[in-house]
């Protein structure tokens, strides 16, 4: 995620980098204004069509298109904005229940079992990661090191399920501990329910993802916007001529904007620039958990 000063007005404004929208676009911005010269050059100097012509009403039909467009947008740009912040929500609550898993381990175990403090304070973070890595379809390489005792080297099935595989690591752990006496019942229901919570965590995001917008009301919004687009030029050209050109063009900028901000926002796990910074939230766990256990 990119970091940046909102009050920064003359670098927001003038300057111009790669994951702009301007940028991206700036091909099919072309074709559209090149579009629009020709068309304005068909009915103005080749046609000759006079402006009491019926061509000259479309404005009517544009005007009302546009109030049911911005209203598809406002939804689309809502509906993608509300996943992204779903997301965010999400890995917020999973450095909470890091560090609550954390702080009642750090209370519940003896201080002289190093084994197993080193366990959870190599676990808990190794979740956080193989999480990121999950949602973003990778293959987990978060495997405890060499120089770890041997029962800090569970088996992981790269293929399978890896999240819940270090969730069912740190339960059959704490499981092992109520068994040899080390902590009591109670504190087993206690520490079951933040493991819980990590399992929880991990199926909220999975329904992001695997989730998508329906496919026929994205595909419909792109259709939309294009129809409108390619025929605003024969209404405005009878108003402004030529100069209905590069009018055209910015409203195909605007539209088309937002509706690519829309489709970055709403898979909010990925690595573009406006994703979730997972991975520093994931250092911040394991920052935090080292401190405590």
């Amino acid at each position: 995620m990119k970091g940046y000063n909102p009050k920064d007005w003359f670098r927001l404004l003038f300057l111009i980098q790669k994951y702009d929208t301007l940028a991206r676009l700036a091909p099919l911005m072309l074709i559209i204004l090149g579009y629009s010269l020709f068309v304005a050059w068909l009915e103005i100097s080749y046609l000759g069509i006079e402006e009491d012509s019926w061509l000259a009403h479309l404005t009517t039909m544009h005007s009302l298109l546009s109030f049911v467009l911005s209203i598809l947008m406002v939804f689309r740009t809502n509906t993608a904005y509300d996943r992204w912040w779903e997301g965010r929500k999400l890995w917020g609550a999973l450095v909470n229940c890091s560090r609550n898993f954390a702080l009642k381990l750090a209370a519940i175990l003896d201080t002289n079992d190093t084994d197993s403090r080193r366990f959870f304070r190599k676990c808990i973070p190794i979740y956080a990661y193989s999480l990121r890595e999950h949602l973003q379809s990778h293959i987990t390489l978060y495997m405890l090191d060499d120089e770890e005792p041997e029962e800090l080297k569970p088996i992981i099935d790269l293929e399978k399920h890896v999240p819940n595989q270090i969730a069912k690591f740190m339960f059959s752990r704490v499981n092992e501990l109520y068994k040899d006496g080390a902590i009591t019942g109670d504190q087993l229901i206690v520490l079951n329910n933040e493991i819980t919570a990590f399992t929880d965590i991990c199926g909220a995001c999975e329904r992001i993802k695997n989730t998508p917008i329906p496919y026929s009301y994205s595909s419909f919004i792109k259709k939309f916007i294009l129809f409108f687009v390619l025929t605003l030029p024969f209404a405005l050209v009878f108003d402004l001529g030529y100069y209905a050109a590069p009018i055209v063009t910015f409203v195909f900028y605007v539209m088309a904007s937002l509706e690519m901000v829309a489709e970055e926002i709403e898979e909010p796990f990925g690595t573009d620039t406006n994703d979730l910074p997972m991975g520093k939230l994931s250092e911040n766990i394991q920052k935090h958990v080292e401190e405590i256990i």
